[in-house]
């Protein structure tokens, strides 16, 4: 039986796959304000089961299995064990709600990734960990805090810059939401944290 992260990276990597030999899915899948504003609010969940190129998935998935795995625990004793999942796929959909609001009148926009739910992820093993070492490009290691002041300021120069379907801003709104989730599920979280901000250790 699969865990609860591999069990959405199968799917991910599955739906991923086949939207890139079938455009007509593909199109369908893409989170596309118009269409989301003439009633196919799924976008707001199947924008997170594609991905730009092979890369964007390896980065997301790979990212994912790590981090989830290492927190799916916490989420376990919710909503009868789904917990990680419902956290997983809330975070897609709130961090695509301020990119709505601001392209809902735009047909040219376009965004697609995982990144709102890894990102929330990721930010929940921070807060229990923000001392553990990352591995960035899978060798060189980093503090998860120091990685998250540089995965926020990444974003943001991403973003401004522009050029692609990847929702950059999406990395931030989901990394806020997995905090905020997290410590209102478990709000022993935050002194925690706290604790073992003031008291790094490596």
């Amino acid at each position: 039986m699969f865990d609860h992260t591999t069990l959405i990276i199968i799917i991910t990597v599955i739906v991923s796959l086949l939207a890139w030999q079938n455009k007509t899915l593909f199109n369908r899948l893409i989170f596309y304000p118009p269409a989301v504003s003439k009633g196919q609010w799924d976008r707001f969940v199947t924008h997170g089961f594609i991905h730009a190129d092979s890369m964007h998935l390896l980065f997301n998935m790979f990212t994912l299995y790590f981090f989830g795995r290492a927190i799916e625990g916490l989420y376990k004793p919710f909503l009868a064990g789904y917990g990680f999942v419902v956290f997983y796929v809330l975070a897609i959909i709130v961090a695509m709600i301020p990119s709505y609001i601001k392209h809902k009148n735009s047909a040219s926009y376009l965004s697609l990734g995982a990144s709102g739910g890894v990102s929330a992820v990721l930010f929940a093993f921070i807060l229990i960990a923000p001392w553990d070492m990352i591995y960035l490009f899978a060798v060189i290691p980093i503090p998860a805090i120091l990685f998250a002041v540089a995965y926020v300021a990444y974003s943001i120069y991403a973003d401004r810059r522009g050029g692609s379907n990847i929702n950059h801003m999406a990395h931030l709104w989901g990394g806020a939401f997995g905090v905020v989730a997290t410590i209102a599920l478990q709000p022993q979280i935050l002194p925690y944290f706290i604790n073992a901000l003031l008291s790094p250790s490596f």
